[in-house]
C-alpha cells in the first residue's frame, strides 16, 4: 500500500476537525439520524436490528477510539509538519502505518461478523448508506454555512 502523504494529512485533518465538531448533543443528534438511516437503508428485519446494531455499534467504539489515538498522536503534529525532522517524519509515519493496519483488522473483523447476521448484499448497502450518509451531513453543514 503506497501512502499518500497529502491524502493522509488531509485525512488526519479532517477526522480531527470532525471530533472537535461532533461532541455532545450534536453528536447524539448525528447518531440518531444516522441509526434511522442505515436502518430504512437495508430494510433491516427486527431479528436482522437485534443482532445487527450491537455489532455496529461495538466497531463504531473501535473505530472512535482509534480516531482518538490519530488525534491524540497525529492533532498536534499536523500544525508544525513544516519544523518535524526527518526522523520525526519516519518516526510519524511508522505510527501512522501501525494504526492504519489496526484500521484494516477492525473492518476485516467486522465484516466477518456482519457475515454471521446479514446477507451480503445488506452488507454492501451498509456501506454504501454509509457513504451516502455522510455526504448528507456534509451537504447540511455546508448549507448551514458551516463549511
Amino acid at each position: 500500500m503506497k501512502f499518500n502523504r497529502t491524502a493522509g494529512i488531509f485525512g488526519l485533518a479532517l477526522l480531527f476537525s470532525l471530533g472537535l465538531i461532533a461532541q455532545g448533543p450534536v453528536r447524539d443528534r448525528i447518531k440518531t439520524l444516522k441509526v434511522a438511516f442505515i436502518t430504512e437503508r437495508l430494510a433491516l428485519t427486527t431479528a436482522e436490528a437485534q443482532s445487527f446494531w450491537p455489532i455496529y455499534n461495538a466497531h463504531e467504539d473501535q473505530v472512535e477510539k482509534l480516531r482518538r489515538k490519530e488525534r491524540q498522536r497525529f492533532g498536534s503534529q499536523l500544525l508544525f509538519l513544516d519544523d518535524l525532522s526527518e526522523s520525526e517524519a519516519v518516526q510519524l509515519l511508522a505510527e501512522f502505518k501501525k494504526l492504519q493496519v489496526k484500521r484494516h483488522q477492525i473492518e476485516q473483523t467486522f465484516i466477518t461478523d456482519l457475515g454471521n447476521v446479514l446477507p451480503a448484499k445488506k452488507i454492501i448497502l451498509l456501506f454504501k448508506a454509509e457513504e451516502d450518509f455522510k455526504k448528507r451531513l456534509l451537504q447540511q453543514v455546508r448549507k448551514r454555512g458551516g463549511g
